[in-house]
């Protein structure tokens, strides 16, 4: 079973709300989850990552946010506190974009960051599984 906790230290927008919902739909999951996820690499040392999950893992937080269940495992929560996930569109397409405020330094890509605590491009929070 899911416990869902009710408050989160990361906010999510309408339009990824939505978003998010469309995507469970054409997958057919619509009880599926968001994993957000911070792992080593990129540019900067750290890098976001996102995933549909059917099942919380052990140590996750799971988190209803405007109308979506977050997932976010012990090890990116501190990477991911004070978060606001949003989507996007522009001339050059759409997406997931992450405003961290934990990030000290990011790259022009903006799937890249590092914070004061990251331990760089060897290290991150390493908390993706599957």
């Amino acid at each position: 079973m899911v416990e869902v906790q009710e408050r989160s230290g990361v906010t999510v927008s309408d339009a990824a709300a939505q978003e998010v919902k469309n995507v469970l739909t054409d997958q057919g999951e619509p009880d599926a989850m968001l994993r957000v996820y911070v792992a080593g690499g990129g540019c900067s040392g750290l890098q976001y990552g996102m995933a549909l999950e059917t099942e919380q893992m052990e140590g996750d937080q799971v988190f209803e946010v405007n109308g979506v269940r977050l997932v976010i495992d012990q090890q990116s929560f501190p990477y991911l506190n004070g978060c606001h996930v949003d989507y996007v569109e522009g001339l050059m397409g759409a997406g997931f974009k992450i405003d961290n405020p934990n990030a000290t330094a990011c790259c022009g890509c903006g799937s890249s960051f590092s914070t004061e605590d990251s331990p760089g491009a060897s290290g991150g929070g390493g908390g993706h599984r599957h």
